[in-house]
């Protein structure tokens, strides 16, 4: 048996396929596609069919390279996958960023489960999986009358794979109303409408729930025998790995298009609703206060194509003529919602432009682990661990070390395929683990622009009018 893992990765932005080396857990080779959304009839919806082609071509494609011994999948939060008696979809999944579940919001208001019971803020959109779920059941009562099952989007693709039916703690536990972290089991909401006769059954993301079904083997050339675990949520896979190999306290921010900030075993303080800190759920089923802001989409949104790079010099620039950026670029979500973007000094470009997006970025992150309680060492996964002046700000707002942990492209991989993992081969991979460890908490310089960034965001003015209804 080889140990190539092949990981289906599903982002908001973008979908992979990857291979992971089980003998050292790094990714050695990817095939990638943007994840497009269909602006057309009953709504905007995701072209589930055009991935599914992508990951079958991809799954061959690996194979004739790196033999596949097991697969598992990674996914965005936010979504479910709704299916009829033939395994069919009964409805398009929703793209959670349309604003159709808006409409309904103020009847589905009256019956969604205060944050106390599920940890689950209100969220604009379809950002609630509930929300989106009650806005479908509402408008299109014909075809929800015909769901037999709700998947949670991770394991809709193990089902696609394996025709094996299932659901999963670490998507029901994101932001959807569905589940309370604290008692382990689904929520009221679910009692109330119904839906919980309809989830599919709950396992963990580390199960193998079968094989690849014969069709699969032959349309991919992998071997009949190989397992499918169950699956985990995108920010959670990056979580889990450090679930496994570390001690408390510590905290993990996942960056991709969403920025991530989870705390274990950090101060007991009451999440805020309002500035977009809630409860995740861990692997193992454990609550998990988290904070979040779309990191990704403002650096994208941010950069304007320009360049993605800086010298020492462009840095000292930032530094010496106080050039800050203050929330938000994107603020329909985060800690500062509602709040418009303003540069203080001159709108910077190029290697200068990009320094003052790391730092206004890493001050970003900053202020959601605060607002968790994170203690203890920060460990970076994704883009943003390769990005240093990013790091270094990071260290200096938080006054602790920070850990770029920059192995693969993104965490969500290597932590999906690490659900295979047994003991011993996490023992083995801690005794050979190197790590980048970052500390600037002596750097008067950054510590300087930290302290005067926050004084100019106590200075802010909200703008309501900029936010979502």
């Amino acid at each position: 048996m080889t140990n190539f893992i092949a990981v289906i990765d599903i982002g908001k932005t973008n979908a992979k396929v990857a291979i992971v080396d089980k003998e050292n857990w790094s990714e050695i080779a990817v095939r990638t596609t943007p994840n497009s959304v269909l602006n057309k009839a009953p709504y905007p919806h995701f072209d589930i069919e055009g991935l599914w082609k992508f990951i079958v071509q991809s799954l061959h494609a690996l194979n004739d390279s790196h033999p596949i011994s097991a697969i598992s999948i990674t996914t965005h939060g936010a979504s479910a996958v709704l299916l009829d008696n033939d395994g069919q979809l009964a409805l398009p999944m929703l793209d959670y960023e349309h604003d159709g579940p808006v409409a309904t919001k103020p009847t589905y208001q009256k019956i969604r489960p205060d944050f106390e019971e599920t940890g689950s803020p209100e969220l604009p959109l379809g950002l609630n999986l509930g929300a989106q779920l009650f806005w479908q059941q509402t408008l299109f009562a014909k075809e929800f009358s015909q769901v037999q099952s709700i998947v949670t989007y991770p394991q809709y693709w193990a089902f696609r794979l394996t025709g094996v039916l299932a659901t999963e703690v670490t998507s029901l536990g994101c932001h959807t109303d569905l589940w309370n972290p604290w008692e382990n089991k689904l929520s009221s909401l679910c009692t109330l409408t119904g839906w919980g006769k309809l989830l599919a059954p709950i396992r963990k993301a580390n199960d193998i729930l079968g094989t690849i079904t014969p069709k699969i083997a032959s349309e991919t050339g992998i071997s009949a025998n190989v397992p499918v675990y169950c699956g985990i949520h995108d920010s959670n896979a990056s979580l889990y790995p450090n679930l496994r190999q570390r001690k408390g306290p510590f905290s993990v921010v996942s960056s991709g298009t969403w920025v991530i900030c989870m705390a274990i075993e950090g101060n007991n303080i009451k999440p805020d609703p309002a500035r977009d800190t809630l409860v995740n759920v861990s692997a193992f089923g454990d609550a998990v206060p988290s904070a979040r802001f779309m990191g990704g989409r403002e650096y994208d949104l941010l950069l304007q194509g320009q360049t993605a790079d800086c010298s020492n010099n462009d840095i000292a620039t930032v530094l010496e003529k106080k050039i800050y950026l203050l929330p938000a670029a994107e603020n329909r979500s985060g800690p500062f919602q509602g709040y418009g973007q303003k540069w203080l000094g001159d709108e910077p470009a190029d290697g200068v432009r990009y320094a003052a997006i790391s730092f206004y970025l890493a001050m970003m992150t900053s202020v959601c682990l605060n607002l968790i309680g994170a203690q203890g060492p920060i460990i970076v996964e994704g883009p943003f661990s390769r990005n240093r002046p990013f790091l270094d700000m990071l260290s200096a707002a938080t006054q602790g070390p920070v850990i770029a942990a920059s192995k693969s492209a993104t965490g969500t991989s290597i932590g999906a395929a690490m659900l295979s993992a047994d003991d011993s081969a996490i023992a083995k991979l801690n005794s050979a683990k190197s790590e980048q460890e970052i500390d600037c908490t002596q750097s008067n310089h950054l510590n300087s622009y930290a302290d005067s960034w926050h004084e100019a965001v106590r200075n802010m003015k909200r703008k309501p009018s900029s936010t979502f209804t």
